[in-house]
């Protein structure tokens, strides 16, 4: 199929089935819908050379996607379909570069002119990734914001809300005692951004209440989860609310609190930071701050767009976190 089949179904000239296809010169709508219409019965695909040609783009954004240890790989690839969902939606399609590949990824694939554009990941506070960001001149989105954020495009969920409102839930419950049991000790020493500003909000929000915080950070296999949990109870009798925040641990803490004779929420509450799914799969269904990956990547992507039509776009956009209450938390259990 070529663009001459569309232009003699549709009744116009050539040219004018490549103006349609590219935007460089209005065309009337009726015209316009005719041809639309006639590459729709068609099945006409433009050819991606051609169109990066005329449009002077490659079509294409790279997602640098983290794929490493103390990355829950099913939420990561929830970002990546999103990423990909809204891309094809805008007409593109998406290149995925691993977090390994660093510096010198970001400048291949900016150096060739195959990607417009560039949307990374797992950002951390002081990302080596972002000087060279600052420096290629390609437009990039970060998912996630370092701590010198000046000159880049970030969006993110307020994570710093997202561990205060935590804590707000569970004081308003009546918890006076409450434990973060949050991510793997390399995410905290990388310096993830999203790690370090939940324990920030986290550790404000009950200093200001008055309440007694508790971090502890912890890997996700069971094993492991289950001796975090029993180390806290054993060690802080007096948690009667705890804030989980790494996916692959929800599981097995709610079983080592089982398994230590804690019912869920008679003797202690429990809220999730993560996917909706996650929360609504487990039992009991869990209160939980959602975690929008959908939305993320799709305002990732829309930023994105914006910046390679030199749309003006704001530095930093947080996406205000939401707790959805369940049957996971209840108020604080008398004392003896």
């Amino acid at each position: 199929m070529r663009i001459s089949d569309v232009a003699r179904h549709a009744g116009v000239s050539p040219s004018t089935v490549s103006y349609v296809l590219s935007g460089k010169r209005s065309i009337s709508a009726a015209t316009r819908a005719r041809v639309l219409k006639s590459i729709e019965v068609l099945g006409y695909q433009p050819h991606a050379g051609a169109r990066a040609l005329a449009s002077n783009r490659a079509n294409v954004i790279a997602l640098v996607l983290p794929l490493r240890p103390g990355i829950h790989v099913p939420v990561a690839m929830q970002f990546a379909v999103s990423v990909v969902t809204s891309a094809r939606d805008r007409e593109h399609d998406v290149l995925l570069l691993t977090q390994a590949e660093g510096e010198s990824g970001l400048r291949r694939v900016a150096g060739t002119s195959m990607v417009d554009g560039i949307i990374v990941m797992d950002v951390q506070l002081n990302d080596a990734r972002v000087p060279t960001l600052r420096t290629l001149g390609h437009p990039s989105v970060l998912i996630g914001v370092p701590a010198d954020s000046q000159g880049l495009t970030c969006v993110d969920l307020d994570f710093d809300a997202a561990g205060r409102i935590c804590v707000a839930h569970l004081a308003h419950l009546g918890h006076r005692e409450v434990a973060l049991i949050g991510q793997p000790p390399s995410v905290y020493e990388r310096r993830t951004g999203f790690a370090e500003r939940t324990i920030a909000g986290f550790e404000d929000e009950a200093r200001e209440r008055g309440l007694r915080p508790l971090v502890v950070p912890c890997e996700a296999a069971p094993a492991q989860v289950a001796a975090a949990v029993g180390a806290l109870l054993r060690d802080h009798p007096g948690v009667t609310g705890i804030v989980v925040h790494n996916e692959p641990a929800v599981a097995p803490l709610l079983d080592a609190l089982r398994a230590a004779g804690r019912d869920i929420p008679g003797d202690v509450s429990v809220v999730a930071i993560g996917p909706d799914d996650l929360a609504t799969e487990s039992v009991p269904p869990l209160t939980s701050v959602t975690l929008p990956t959908e939305e993320m990547g799709g305002r990732a992507v829309a930023l994105l767009m914006d910046k390679l039509d030199n749309v003006d776009t704001p530095e930093i956009t947080l996406i205000q976190p939401r707790l959805v209450p369940r049957a996971s938390t209840a108020a604080r259990p008398a004392l003896p």
